[in-house]
């Protein structure tokens, strides 16, 4: 791949690839190995896209694989302690509290979650990313939001 074409991939879509990064492993410093995995894969990779969205795309579906690769490592505990992951800078309380319990998710609410709100994909282009039916991406995301708003609920209700 060519070094400025590259350049600006990286610098586009590095906060996205984290950020997917983050949703599936859980870790930080798993997120930031990740990313340069897939930075590194996008290097050495020898066919161009056909479109910026072609791109984007295949750098959704090589960090969640990759990222569920890392998951599956016998070499990596696990269990994710809740305390030592990363928490963003937010400035509102709600918002912190909607992070933890979205992180407390398995990782399949996780993943679908963030490629819907954050990365703006529609429900047929979670499905293509992650390899399953547009029904079954419609059904995670209708169970996240429950499993969501009810630790929501307990959250908030233990905080009273």
């Amino acid at each position: 791949m060519e070094r400025a074409i590259f350049e600006q991939a990286v610098r586009e879509h590095r906060d996205m690839v984290f950020r997917v990064a983050l949703h599936v492993t859980g870790q930080r410093q798993d997120a930031e190995d990740a990313v340069q995995e897939v930075f590194l894969r996008l290097y050495t990779r020898e066919r161009d896209f056909a479109s910026p969205e072609h791109l984007r795309r295949w750098l959704i579906r090589v960090t969640v694989n990759l990222c569920r690769d890392t998951l599956k490592s016998p070499w990596r505990k696990r269990r994710v302690d809740l305390k030592q992951l990363p928490e963003p800078s937010f400035h509102q309380v709600e918002q912190r509290e909607l992070y933890r319990e979205v992180m407390a998710l398995p990782e399949k609410y996780r993943t679908v979650l963030d490629l819907f709100y954050y990365e703006e994909l529609s429900t047929r282009e979670i499905g293509e990313v992650l390899g399953i039916r547009q029904s079954a991406v419609t059904t995670r995301l209708t169970r996240a939001r429950e499993q969501l708003k009810k630790r929501l609920k307990e959250a908030w209700r233990d905080d009273e």
